[in-house]
Parts: C-alpha cells; sequence; structure tokens
C-alpha cells in the first residue's frame, strides 16, 4: 500500500510541475502572383502575417507562395482558395471575366481619385453589393491600386487618336474593354506575362500603375509614358481582394477567428490602398532617372477622356442589369462611396 501511494504521489507531483501542453500551431499557406520583392508581399502580407503571429501568440503563421509556387495561373487563385489548394490567396477578381460581376465597377475609367479612399469604400461596397458574388470564400480584404497609366514604346499618347493601331495590354475584362473605347487593340494578360509580351513585341504598351513597373523592370523596356493630370480622376483602376478558403476559417477556434477579424475589412482595406499611393513617386521617379519621356493629359483635355468613360460606364450598367443586378444603383453608389472616403 505505500508503495501504491508513493507512486500516485509521484505521478501527482509530475502532472503538477510538467510543463503546459502548447496549443497546436496553424499554419497557413499564403499565395499570390507577385514576386517575394513586390509591396504586395513585403509591405502588406509579411507585416500582415507578423501580426496576426503576435496577436495570436504564435499559434497563427503564414508560409508564403510567391510568383504562383502553389502551381496554376494566376487566374485560377480565387478558385484554389474556394478550393483549400491555398488557405488565403491575393488576386484579382477580374482574372475571371464574368465571375464577379458586382465589383467591376470599381475599374470603370474616371472613378478614382487615390488607393486608400476608394479601397475603404470597396470594403463598404461589397457588404452591401457583393457578398453572393463572393460566397465561396471568406474576404478578408478589397482594394484598388494608385493611379493606373498608359505606357508604350510606339509613340507618346497625347491625344487619343494616338491610340490608334496599338496592342496595348490590359489585365481584367473593363480595362481591355476601356483600351477598345480609347481606339487600341486590346490584349488580355495577367500582369506577369507582361515583361515577356513587351520585350517580344508582342503588345506596343500597356496600362499599370507606378508600383509594379520597378518590380518587372518595365521602366527598362519601356520609352513613353501618359498621365492625366492631378486634378483628374484616375483613367482606371483594378480591384483586388484578399480572400481566405472558408473552411479553414470556419475550422479555427473561436479566438484564431477573432484575430483574423481584427485584422480584416475596411481598416485593413484601407491600409493596402495606402501602402500603394506612398509607393507610386519613387517607383515613377525610376523611370524618369532612365530619360524615359512623360506627357501630361491636361485638364483642358480631360473632358473627352471622361465622356468616352461615360459611355462605357452607361454600356456596363445595362449589361450588368441585364443579369439581374441593380447596375445604376450599383454605379452610383460606388461613386457616392468612393466621394465620401476619399474626402477624407
Amino acid at each position: 500500500m505505500k508503495l501504491k501511494a508513493l507512486i500516485g504521489l509521484a505521478a501527482a507531483t509530475a502532472t503538477l510541475f510538467a510543463a503546459p501542453v502548447r496549443a497546436e500551431e496553424i499554419v497557413l499557406k499564403v499565395a499570390h502572383f507577385w514576386p517575394a520583392t513586390a509591396l504586395s508581399q513585403q509591405k502588406i502580407l509579411e507585416p500582415w502575417c507578423a501580426k496576426i503571429a503576435a496577436e495570436s501568440d504564435n499559434r497563427l503563421k503564414c508560409q508564403i507562395f510567391p510568383a504562383m509556387q502553389l502551381g496554376g495561373t494566376p487566374a485560377q487563385l480565387i478558385q484554389q482558395a474556394a478550393d483549400g489548394v491555398a488557405d488565403i490567396v491575393w488576386t484579382l477578381p477580374g482574372y475571371t471575366a464574368g465571375r464577379f460581376p458586382s465589383v467591376e465597377v470599381f475599374e470603370l475609367p474616371f472613378m478614382t481619385h487615390n488607393a486608400e479612399g476608394a479601397s475603404r469604400a470597396a470594403w463598404a461596397y461589397y457588404e452591401q453589393f457583393g457578398q453572393k458574388d463572393f460566397e465561396s470564400v471568406k474576404p478578408l480584404a478589397f482594394h484598388v491600386h494608385d493611379a493606373g497609366h498608359i505606357h508604350n514604346n510606339k509613340r507618346p499618347i497625347t491625344r487619343m487618336s494616338d491610340f490608334r493601331g496599338l496592342k496595348m495590354r490590359a489585365p481584367t475584362r473593363l480595362t481591355n474593354r476601356m483600351i477598345a473605347h480609347l481606339g487600341a487593340t486590346p490584349v488580355a494578360m495577367p500582369m506577369p506575362q507582361t515583361p515577356e509580351a513587351v520585350s517580344k513585341g508582342v503588345v506596343d504598351g500597356y496600362v499599370l500603375p507606378w508600383e509594379v513597373i520597378p518590380t518587372m523592370k518595365l521602366h527598362e523596356m519601356t520609352k513613353y509614358h501618359t498621365e492625366m493630370d492631378a486634378s483628374q480622376p484616375s483613367l482606371y483602376t483594378t480591384f483586388f481582394t484578399i480572400a481566405m478558403n472558408k473552411a479553414r476559417y470556419d475550422s479555427l477556434p473561436d479566438e484564431l477567428k477573432k484575430v483574423i477579424d481584427a485584422n480584416s475589412g475596411a481598416d485593413f482595406s484601407a491600409a493596402i490602398g495606402r501602402a500603394w499611393d506612398e509607393s507610386a513617386p519613387a517607383a515613377r521617379q525610376q523611370a524618369v532617372d532612365r530619360g524615359n519621356q512623360f506627357h501630361t493629359i491636361p485638364a483642358s483635355e480631360a473632358a473627352e477622356w471622361v465622356k468616352v468613360g461615360d459611355r462605357f460606364a452607361a454600356e456596363w450598367v445595362k449589361e450588368v442589369s441585364g443579369k439581374g443586378y441593380p447596375g445604376q444603383e450599383m454605379l452610383d453608389t460606388a461613386r457616392a462611396l468612393i466621394a465620401t472616403h476619399s474626402a477624407r
């Protein structure tokens, strides 16, 4: 009996002083199409991953897969999130043409003034109009990039007639249609394919914001850059999402769901937009330093361009209304939200 008592006491003592069992560490696979050196990974994803790790006591961690390292194409990223190939993806809904018509409105010409305000507006707009389109995933952020500009090697673009005969790359269904409305021949392709297409002359030019250009070394392949007057809305922008696999999110303990939720939504979206806004001057300067040629479309000439944008917007409203969406209400709401949040 004494021996049993001693064994029991030893076991109890061992249990009392044993190190506490550490909660399981959860590694989230995060996939995107940019190179690892891009702003998107270094200024957004890596800090975000560090934040959720700190706030979860290192129970949530990320493994980032840049440049499509999990396989597939950029257009497949959103489905990879839906299917669980990746836990989180960063992509353009517009890479899958026609699948997310509700949010295309942000890619119409002359909608935005800055990425931060428009990105906060994008989240509010999604809550009102986009939830059905994105029901296969759990969105963490929606954002747009800073002002998109025109870049080409054929000739300076000083008026709309200069687009005639040019083959221009654009990323999504709506940006390609914008190129066609301006008079060029659109060539659809994801951003990672653009440098090769430019270097081989497959396209004469492209539309992109400044941040992306030095990341892809496109400023070294491009002669001419055209920008709208700073007083005017951006010629165009592109709509992005960071989205999570729903089952992966649902499998998390409640306390870890709260960490994800606290680092998602309108504030996260606006922070991404702000990072894009802040990136533009330094990226643009690299093209200046190479001696590339710049042209600004003055405000006095912008009205003609805006009229083209207005006709395009009316066509879009008619098209999506025919699919059962409240097209005019979506356009009016997007414009109002962008104006409200961009004025802050």
